[in-house]
């Protein structure tokens, strides 16, 4: 992939119901047949807070239909979207008019017209500006939309906005919650994010990330392990607490072959951006790396403060690390995500 795709800034909007972890411990073990498990799933999370659109402290939507929670996804998703998107224009100095591509992602939520045409119209792009709406990929969603937004923007030399809009409460299923539900029903938080991806680095010197490569592996012999299916109350998943022990087995080789295609060692990585998935899946990552704890503090501190964000949590680990050390020109960083398939992805980027 041509090194001529940056991304230039991000911008973020969270629900304004914020949910301390240990406030919904009461819930779970009311609401589960195993009250034990419950309370040791949601003490050993890695999470301590989340933002939700509907917290089920406040309200109890559990038995609503499927037609309910899209109706509700839209009314919450769009101001949220339109916070998001305009936050990152704004930051990196892109006029809305001339933004070619916007691309949606949500695995949470779905209506036409929705996030796409009304975003696009409320923040000023212009009615010619194209759309692609990537659904039901589930947390990984963010890098083959990323993908896409680079390819555009080599192509044509025009900015793309990437907006991930994930509202996971909206699929609060009916009790009695097995263990499955259990572990989405802790783990889960809800967030909007906006990435702004453009030519060329950003015009004020600010650090921006070029898209190096970006990486898939599917393994289908374990796609069981993750589902996210329809049903009547919602969108449900299925996660099999073996996932960790695929990924163990999975990262080290996927991440080496796309190392070794730009001649690169884990050495020269300066920054991980792992997926929030949960405690247990960074872990995993760590370990089967052999990376330091420090390597991975980003991804447990956003899981921390926010929850599994689904497609909306990889973005909030790279803001974070170009905040908190952001590549310097020529240094490598990769990101990675997992999901239904079982599959995994990464992106190799490098500080513009």
């Amino acid at each position: 992939m041509s090194e001529s795709s940056v991304i230039a800034g991000f911008g973020a909007a969270l629900p304004a119901i914020a949910c301390r972890q240990e406030d919904v411990v009461d819930l779970l073990r009311a609401s589960s047949p195993n009250q034990r498990v419950a309370a040791r799933i949601a003490a050993h999370s890695g999470v301590a807070r989340r933002h939700l659109a509907v917290s089920p402290l406040m309200e109890d939507i559990s038995d609503w239909s499927t037609a309910a929670r899209m109706r509700r996804y839209l009314q919450e998703a769009l101001p949220l979207g339109k916070d998001a998107v305009a936050s990152a224009l704004d930051a990196t100095g892109v006029d809305p008019a001339d933004v070619g591509l916007l691309c949606v992602v949500s695995s949470t939520g779905y209506a036409a017209p929705g996030l796409d045409t009304r975003v696009a119209r409320d923040v000023g792009m212009s009615p010619q500006v194209e759309r692609l709406l990537v659904g039901h990929m589930g947390c990984f969603a963010a890098l083959p939309a990323l993908a896409a937004c680079a390819n555009y923007v080599r192509l044509h030399r025009r900015p793309a906005v990437l907006l991930n809009a994930e509202l996971s409460s909206l699929h609060l299923q009916p009790p009695p919650w097995d263990g499955d539900q259990v572990v989405v029903h802790v783990l889960f938080g809800d967030a909007v994010t906006a990435t702004v991806v453009q030519p060329d680095a950003p015009a004020d010197g600010g650090a921006g990330l070029r898209i190096v490569d970006v990486l898939a592996h599917t393994d289908t012999e374990h796609e069981d392990h993750m589902l996210w299916t329809v049903g009547d109350h919602g969108f449900r998943m299925g996660l099999s607490p073996e996932v960790p022990d695929v990924l163990e087995r999975l990262v080290p080789d996927a991440v080496g072959e796309l190392l070794a295609r730009h001649s690169l060692r884990l050495d020269d990585v300066r920054w991980w951006a792992v997926h929030p998935g949960g405690r247990r899946i960074i872990d995993a990552v760590e370990g089967s790396l052999g990376l330091t704890p420090d390597a991975v503090a980003a991804s447990r501190s956003v899981l921390r403060e926010y929850g599994n964000c689904a497609s909306a949590g990889l973005p909030l680990v790279i803001r974070e690390l170009q905040s908190r050390t952001p590549l310097a020109a020529g240094q490598y960083g990769l990101a990675m995500a997992f999901g239904p398939g079982l599959t995994f992805y990464a992106a190799l980027l490098r500080g513009a």
